[in-house]
Parts: C-alpha cells; sequence; structure tokens
C-alpha cells in the first residue's frame, strides 16, 4: 500500500512554553508522531513559534540593555533562532523514539525562508500580539525605535508587528526532494523566516507569518494527501465558548466560506486554521484537512471526533 504523505502541524500545546516545558511537551508529541508513522503515513511537520520567538526576542534585547556594544536582534533573525532550537528539539527526540521502536528513518529540519510582498496590507497595519508584557516604559522605547506596542489593561504593553500572507517558499525544492526520498522533514517552522526579494537578495522583514497559513501552503505546494492541523481543542465548533457550542464534524470549502462569512471563527485563532485549509484543497481537490488535538488525533482518524473538511 502507498504510503499516505501527510503535512502535520503542531500547536502551541506540542512544544510547551519554555525550554524545559518544550523538552517535556515534545517527548508527548513525538509518541503520538510515531504512532502516525508506524501506521505508514510519510510526515512533514510544521509547527508554531509564537512563545519561543517571543522568548529569544525578549533575551536579544535584554542583551542589548546590558550590552550596549551589541545590536539587537531582528524578528527575523530571532524567527530563525526558534526554527532551529524547536526543530532541534523535534528531530531528536522523534529520532530516539522511533530508535525504541526498532524504525530507522532519516529526519532532518530545514532552516526555511518565506517570502512577503513588501506591499502587503499587514505591514500598513500591524495586528499579530507578540512577547511578554512590558512595562510602560520600555513600551516607548520600542515606538521610538519605530515599533508598534498595544496596551492590555492591568497587564501592560506588548509588541505587535506585522503578519503578511506568504508568497513562496524558498527552500522548497529542497523539502520536495527529502520527502521524496521518503525522509521525515521538518520546515517552515512558526511560519517560516519572513523574507523580502529585492534584486535577487532575500531581506529578512520584521514581520511573522502565520503558522497555520504556511501549513496550508506547504501542504498544497507538496500535493500532500492530507493537512492535520494539531490545536488545542478537539474539533471545530459552531459559537464556540457559548451556551449553544456545537462541534463541527464536517464541513465543505464552501460551508466553511459561510461559517467565516459568519464570523463563527476567532480571527486569531481558528480562522486562520480554516483559511489553511481552504488554501490546500484548493490546490489539491482529492486531499482532505482534519482539525484536532494532539490527544486525540487517532480517534480523529478513525472518525470519533476532530473536524474533517474537504472540498465538496
Amino acid at each position: 500500500m502507498k504510503k499516505k504523505n501527510v503535512v502535520v502541524s503542531l500547536g502551541h500545546e506540542a512544544l510547551g512554553y519554555t525550554i524545559l516545558e518544550q523538552q517535556g511537551a515534545v517527548k508527548k508529541t513525538a509518541k503520538v508522531l510515531a504512532d502516525l508513522i508506524e501506521q505508514d503515513y510519510h510526515l512533514t511537520i510544521t509547527h508554531s513559534n509564537g512563545r519561543q520567538v517571543s522568548m529569544i526576542h525578549k533575551a536579544m534585547t535584554e542583551l542589548r540593555r546590558v550590552y550596549t556594544d551589541y545590536t539587537p536582534a531582528p524578528m527575523c533573525v530571532c524567527s530563525a533562532m526558534s526554527q532551529g532550537y524547536i526543530g532541534y528539539d523535534i528531530q531528536n527526540t522523534l529520532r530516539s523514539e522511533l530508535l525504541c521502536r526498532g524504525i530507522a528513518k532519516p529526519i532532518a529540519t530545514i532552516l526555511t525562508q518565506v517570502t512577503v510582498d513588501p506591499y502587503d496590507d499587514a505591514f500598513y497595519e500591524p495586528k499579530k500580539v507578540i512577547g511578554i508584557y512590558m512595562s510602560k516604559e520600555d513600551a516607548e522605547l520600542e515606538i521610538k525605535k519605530g515599533n508598534y506596542v498595544q496596551e492590555s489593561p492591568g497587564k501592560g504593553y506588548r509588541r505587535v508587528v506585522a503578519a503578511p500572507k506568504p508568497i513562496g517558499i524558498v527552500e522548497l525544492d529542497t523539502i520536495r526532494t527529502l520527502v521524496d526520498a521518503g525522509q521525515i522533514v521538518i520546515a517552515c517552522g512558526g511560519g517560516g523566516i519572513p523574507v523580502i526579494e529585492q534584486n535577487h537578495i532575500l531581506k529578512g522583514a520584521s514581520a511573522v507569518i502565520e503558522k497555520d497559513s504556511i501549513a496550508g501552503k506547504l501542504a498544497a505546494d507538496l500535493a500532500s494527501d492530507q493537512l492535520i492541523i494539531l490545536t488545542s481543542v478537539e474539533c471545530v465548533y459552531r459559537d464556540f465558548e457559548t451556551a449553544t457550542q456545537a462541534p463541527v464534524r464536517h464541513m465543505t470549502v464552501s460551508e466553511a466560506k459561510e461559517l467565516i462569512a459568519a464570523g463563527q471563527f476567532g480571527l486569531t485563532n481558528m480562522q486562520p486554521k480554516i483559511e489553511a485549509a481552504i488554501t490546500y484543497l484548493e490546490a489539491v481537490p482529492e486531499g482532505s484537512v482534519l482539525i484536532t488535538s494532539l490527544d486525540r488525533v487517532q480517534d480523529a482518524l478513525k472518525g470519533n471526533t476532530g473536524t474533517l473538511i474537504t472540498l465538496k
């Protein structure tokens, strides 16, 4: 039987929120991924990096505060750092889990750049909130540097950056070559490193890319058989967190668009996942998207939970 090529998108719960939490969380995640591999799923893995890139950005900012001769690290460099250390934890932990099961498979993390449009509307109206809370004084320093901040009453201020739409995956040919060779690939972590192409030179952009957006594009570009999005809830809901909350077990692309238009999905949590599903399915009509939680993925694959999205 031909192996099923699947892109798996890991959410925050699969990684934890600190370096130590990540090490513990990734062990659990590796078992889930190894179960899929034992079931003949050929995985390409992408992941979030929200907490991790925020931690790195804060650390580099504090380093500049203590050692004034250091240059603050731009957001694109922080994204690259987060890709590297998250990929390092996933690939080593998954490799160990597979070897314990008698499975020897090459696993590689690809430091991935993603091109964005410098004229994307997102650059003119940044909305993606990142990082830890700052004092008013620190927020004013960020504003002086030309950055955007947003106040959360009673909590403090947080950095706000642009989240432009991905245009192209720079290392796509490398990723595809490894996938075609049967290797497990970790790529486009945290949405990828956003870059702008200028006269054949790639320049890092002060932005982040939604990891769901790039998951949909990666699955589409690889013509994967399925996209599995692992998140904090076991399925998609109508009227989420209200008295009339109800699970959506299956929806078509047209139904998904209607629910988006009706404002059924949170703009920063579930809607990006649904939009990623639409991007993928319109490019790969015979594919399917499964949205569920990390601990319920096996039940979801059996049709007992989760939300399945198809073109028709």
